[in-house]
């Protein structure tokens, strides 16, 4: 659904926020497997967007969990609930005009799309971050991966609970090799061919 703010009495056009913006408000879903890069490279990608003039936002565990769903664990039915109510405040976003980023596991393929029929397919990009688990198991500052293998995290996505890559993403993307810079040149650019109107 597209926000229509007023209307242009000259022309007798509908005035959206999205004429408002000047650009296309898009969801930029990001999945991948923990420390794979994805709120990294989702803060990064926010910074370069401000940077360069466009609003956007950033969704990820940081703001979400310990707010909206500071109510949710981490059971399949929790995760579940989780990406609904993270894909309504997206879609909010995007009736506003806002570009936004969204960083999260998100290991079931029917909740990633479930929150594509939330958001509009129209305005729905998926992107998998695919780094391999040994690669993320090296980046664990936290110790997660650890812990989830001595059996002291259950439901840990990639060790006692699946992770389902996209079938068909909007984009892939080794973060394996290098971590920031290369995949954010080349999420920018798909953005700035693809997405967004005068980036």
């Amino acid at each position: 659904m597209i926000s229509v703010l007023a209307s242009d009495p000259q022309k007798n056009e509908p005035i959206t926020a999205e004429k408002v913006v000047r650009q296309r408000p898009v969801t930029v879903w990001l999945t991948g497997l923990s420390g794979a890069g994805k709120s990294t490279l989702a803060i990064a990608l926010e910074r370069r967007l401000i940077g360069n003039g466009r609003a956007c936002h950033v969704l990820d565990g940081d703001n979400v969990r310990h707010g909206l769903n500071r109510d949710l664990g981490f059971s399949a039915a929790d995760r579940s609930e989780n990406i609904r109510r993270v894909a309504e405040v997206a879609k909010l976003m995007n009736d506003a005009g806002l570009i936004v980023i969204t960083a999260f596991i998100s290991p079931y393929r029917a909740d990633r799309e479930m929150a594509r029929e939330i958001i509009g397919s129209d305005n729905f990009f998926e992107v998998h971050l695919s780094a391999p688990i040994a690669i993320c198991e090296q980046r664990d500052a936290k110790g997660w991966y650890k812990k989830a293998r001595a059996g002291e995290i259950a439901d840990f996505t990639g060790i006692s609970a699946p992770y389902e890559p996209p079938l068909n993403p909007a984009a892939s993307i080794d973060t394996s090799m290098v971590f920031v810079d290369d995949p954010l040149m080349q999420l920018y650019k798909i953005l700035s061919r693809s997405l967004v109107k005068n980036m």
